[in-house]
């Protein structure tokens, strides 16, 4: 007797790794940005202090533009990932000279993106799966020594750098 749990006619919302990121479900992504958007105000009120209905118009542009982003990976004829599209949207309506760039820098302004990133970072570790946790296993110490040796670089990389700036700015 053997169980059969492959369960293939579940339908996941969010794309899956190496699926196609223009079969996306947009209609669900507005409402889990939605939901993000919502957490985004709370952490940079509590971050900064920023009162959630002033920064209620930047978290709306950012809103905004995560959408437009979504729906242009999704329905363009070539392929281009959907961070991309985002981040081109970003930057194009943020140029200076371009018509009401300056009022979508001034209510984008009202938002900390560090406060924005925390949710998202604390989401993502929780967000490991079993697969994560067997190649870790597998791994075994040695991963745990490459992962100090990483980190170590990178910090006095870092600090290397900003010595030199440091130093050259005065």
């Amino acid at each position: 007797m053997s169980l059969n749990t492959n369960n293939s006619s579940v339908e996941h919302p969010l794309p899956l790794e190496g699926e196609d990121e223009r079969k996306i479900n947009i209609a669900h992504y507005t409402v889990l940005l939605l939901i993000v958007s919502v957490i985004g105000l709370i952490s940079n009120w509590v971050a900064t202090g920023t009162d959630p209905l002033s920064a209620l118009p930047g978290m709306a542009i950012l809103y905004v533009v995560s959408i437009a982003g979504l729906c242009l990976a999704r329905f363009v004829p070539f392929y281009l990932p959907s961070i991309a599209w985002i981040s081109l949207l970003a930057i194009l309506i943020t140029i200076p000279g371009i018509p009401g760039a300056d009022w979508v820098v001034a209510k984008v302004e009202a938002l900390n993106f560090l406060a924005l990133a925390t949710p998202a970072l604390a989401y993502g570790g929780l967000a490991l799966t079993k697969g994560e946790f067997d190649i870790a296993r597998k791994s075994g110490w040695k991963i745990v020594i490459v992962a100090i040796c990483v980190m170590l670089g990178t910090y006095l990389g870092s600090a290397i750098v900003a010595e030199i700036a440091l130093r050259i700015s005065g």
